[in-house]
């Protein structure tokens, strides 16, 4: 007669389920893509917003960008020579980044970046600021001097284009251009017919900053009326 089976050879229990084979990694990886996807979703929102706000750059941020100092003599020397302050705080910002103490390679002097002989050439025209030429490292001296040369320049030049690369590349090789526009048959395109790449982009950087520095400012950057 067959025995029935005891506790010591029967089953304890349900038999334990198999353990989970490649199912598992593939789940780990889909939960490491949907947050590679999200990650990468938002720097995109976060990168798109930025762009925006660099691209239109309201006063707040480019007060970041824009640096602004000696606002009072910007203004009252802006006033005395029939001048944007915003223009002169472009010129400012893009020669010199606002550093007083700025010296060029070529000899060129403080904020305005003004070279020692246009100084003494500023002093002998109509109107020419009060101080010696000889403390261009002063600001407010540099400033005056500054803004009596571009003033010079435009009305001489008839053109901001023409005077800011004149203010950056000196007269005469404005007028080697002019010449050679007026061989071709035309007129000095800015900043085409420009060949320096200095010149070019100095232009083209105050010509930029200037109406930023109008919006980012605004009231700061006011003419004061000269008496």
């Amino acid at each position: 007669m067959a025995r029935q089976p005891t506790s010591e050879h029967a089953p304890r229990g349900p038999v334990a389920a198999p353990r989970p084979g490649r199912g598992a990694p593939s789940s780990r990886r889909g939960r490491r893509a949907a947050w590679l996807l999200l990650v990468v979703a938002l720097l995109a929102v976060v990168g798109g917003a930025w762009y925006e706000v660099h691209r239109t750059m309201p006063a707040w941020y480019a007060r970041l960008w824009y640096p602004l100092e000696y606002e009072n003599p910007i203004n009252e020397e802006s006033a005395r020579n029939g001048l944007d302050p915003a223009l002169v705080a472009a010129v400012i910002d893009t020669e010199s980044g606002f550093a007083p103490d700025s010296r060029s390679a070529e000899g060129a002097v403080g904020l305005m970046q003004l070279l020692p002989e246009t100084a003494r050439f500023v002093a002998e025209l109509p109107d020419r600021p009060s101080p010696p030429p000889d403390r261009l490292e002063v600001p407010e001296v540099n400033i005056a001097y500054g803004t009596r040369y571009l003033r010079y320049l435009i009305d001489r030049h008839g053109s901001l284009d023409v005077a800011l690369a004149a203010y950056n590349a000196g007269e005469s090789n404005v007028a080697d251009w002019v010449a050679e526009a007026e061989a071709r048959g035309g007129t000095l395109a800015i900043p085409d017919d420009i060949p320096f790449p200095e010149t070019r982009s100095f232009v083209s950087r105050v010509e930029t900053a200037t109406p930023i520095y109008r919006r980012a400012y605004g009231e700061r950057l006011s003419p004061t009326v000269v008496r």
